[in-house]
C-alpha cells in the first residue's frame, strides 16, 4: 500500500515537474496555489488578510484554545519560485490548530522575476514588523517548510550576525539547507521520493541564486554559523532526497553547542504534513506536544 501511494504521488505531484521555462513555471504556480486551497483544513480558525508595505500577509488565529502569549511566523516553501498565501494556508492553518497560537504567513517575492535578495528582504520586513508591533522575539516561533525552512534559518543567522534578538525556537518541515545538490540522499532516495526531483531542486536554486554561489551561507545556511542558535525542531520523511539536509543540519547545530531534535517519519516524504491522512495528523500532534513541552515544560 505504501509503495502504491508513493508511486501515485510521484506521478501526480506538481513539484516533480520542471520550472525552467515560462509555461512550465506558470503551470507549476497554478497547481501549487490550487493544491494549497483544496488541502487547507476548513474551520476552527479566523483568517485576516493585511499588508506590510507591499507584502501580502495573513493572520490566522485559532477560535478555541487560543494562547495569545506566543505567535508563529511561518515561511512557506515552493523552491523560492512558487507559492503564496493560498499555498501557505495549508501548514499555517495546521500550525494554528495544533499549537493554539496565532500564525502569520506572507507572500514573499518569487524568483526568477525576483532573485535573491528579494525574498530575504521580505522576510526581514515581516520579522521586523512582528517584533515591533505584535510580540517580542522570545515570544515568536519561526517555522518553515522546504525553501521556507531555508528562509527561516537564513533569517536567524542574519539576526545573530547583526546582534539582534532571535526567535524562541525554529520549527522546520523538510528544510532545504544546502543548495549545492551534492548530498548522498539525492541518489539514495531518488527512485522513491514521490514529491521532489533533483532537477526541480537545482532549477529552483539557479532561479533564486542568479549569479550567486550555492556554497555561500546566504543561500545554504548549512555552511553558515550556528553559534548561539536557538533550539530547532526538525521534521523530515525517510523517503525524500532532501533527507541529508535535515540530518546534517542537526549535526552542525549540535557541533556548535546548540540543541536540535530530528523527527524522521519512516513512511514519510517531503513535507508529508501537507497531505490529508493519519500520518500528517500524527506528525502535527507530535509537533504540538513538542511546543507544549517548550512553553510549559511538560508533554
Amino acid at each position: 500500500m505504501q509503495k502504491a501511494v508513493i508511486k501515485a504521488l510521484k506521478a501526480a505531484h506538481f513539484m516533480a515537474g520542471k520550472t525552467n521555462t515560462e509555461p512550465e513555471l506558470k503551470r507549476h504556480r497554478k497547481l501549487s496555489d490550487w493544491a494549497g486551497r483544496i488541502s487547507t483544513p476548513k474551520g476552527g480558525v479566523e483568517r485576516r488578510k493585511f499588508r506590510i508595505g507591499k507584502i501580502n500577509c495573513e493572520e490566522i488565529s485559532p477560535v478555541s484554545e487560543h494562547n495569545k502569549d506566543y505567535v508563529i511566523l511561518y515561511c512557506h516553501g515552493g523552491g523560492y519560485v512558487s507559492g503564496g498565501l493560498d499555498y501557505a494556508g495549508n501548514l499555517a492553518v495546521k500550525l494554528a490548530l495544533s499549537t493554539g497560537f496565532t500564525v502569520y504567513s506572507f507572500a514573499y517575492r518569487l524568483a526568477p522575476e525576483h532573485p535573491y535578495p528579494a525574498a530575504a528582504e521580505d522576510a526581514n520586513a515581516v520579522w521586523d514588523y512582528l517584533v515591533e508591533n505584535v510580540a517580542k522575539a522570545e515570544q515568536v516561533f519561526l517555522a518553515g517548510d522546504s525553501a521556507g525552512g531555508n528562509m527561516a534559518l537564513c533569517l536567524t543567522q542574519r539576526l545573530l550576525a547583526e546582534g539582534k534578538p532571535v526567535p524562541r525556537e525554529i520549527l522546520l518541515f523538510s528544510p532545504w539547507t544546502d543548495m549545492t545538490g551534492t548530498s548522498n540522499s539525492y541518489e539514495t532516495y531518488k527512485d522513491i521520493d514521490p514529491i521532489l526531483t533533483k532537477e526541480f531542486v537545482l532549477d529552483s536554486a539557479k532561479a533564486y541564486l542568479g549569479e550567486g554561489n550555492p556554497e555561500d551561507a546566504v543561500f545554504s545556511p548549512l555552511f553558515g554559523s550556528f553559534e548561539h542558535f536557538p533550539p530547532v525542531y526538525i521534521m523530515a520523511g525517510r523517503n525524500e532526497i532532501l533527507l541529508d539536509d535535515s540530518v546534517m543540519l542537526k549535526e552542525k547545530i549540535e557541533q556548535a553547542g546548540g540543541t536540535a531534535e530530528l523527527d524522521i517519519e519512516e513512511k514519510g516524504w517531503h513535507v508529508y504534513q501537507q497531505m490529508p491522512g493519519s500520518m500528517a495528523r500524527e506528525a502535527m500532534k507530535r509537533l504540538s506536544e513538542h511546543v507544549l513541552c517548550t512553553v510549559y515544560g511538560k508533554r
